[in-house]
């Protein structure tokens, strides 16, 4: 059961980070009034991303993640992780108010800042993996790399001690 949690858990978070790396391409293209700019193609496409596609994958997320929460992992990797994912939630409601000022009109932004934040997922996407990935039980505690001698005998077969004619 754990593992098809995770499954599902990481299933929609890839859902819903591809529709935060989206939509600012969509914001670039409604600023610069290009061919995707056009009303009747950009509100359908962005409210289906936004409402129908992304907010379901971030409610799914946060619903599975916090089931697996409930298998007791410890350490500060997990707290700095939600901080992380707080951010994440943030940054979707905040692509909401401009899906809503730009459907408007109210356009205060131009296209540079879209692109700017075009990348803010990536770099919560990639703390969220390393936090994930290292699970530091403290923020010194970070794992060292492993000490394992190597053998002869690991880089080519036959060469051990034991395979003298």
């Amino acid at each position: 059961m754990y593992f098809w949690l995770k499954v599902l858990h990481i299933l929609a978070m890839t859902v819903w980070f591809t529709g935060l790396f989206f939509l600012p391409r969509l914001f670039v293209a409604r600023n610069r009034r290009e061919i995707d700019a056009d009303p009747e193609f950009w509100n359908p496409v962005t409210n289906t991303l936004f409402f129908r596609i992304m907010t379901p994958a971030a409610l799914l997320t946060i619903t599975f993640g916090g089931i697996l929460i409930a298998w007791n992992p410890t350490g500060a990797w997990l707290v700095l992780k939600l901080v992380v994912v707080a951010m994440a939630v943030l940054l979707h409601l905040y692509y909401g108010l401009l899906l809503y000022e730009l459907g408007h009109d109210r356009c205060k932004h131009g296209a540079t800042f879209f692109r700017v934040i075009g990348w803010v997922p990536l770099v919560l996407l990639l703390v969220i993996a390393g936090l994930t990935g290292a699970k530091p039980q403290t923020l010194g505690d970070l794992p060292a790399p492993p000490a394992r001698t190597v053998d002869a005998e690991d880089l080519v077969p036959g060469l051990g001690d034991d395979a003298t004619p």
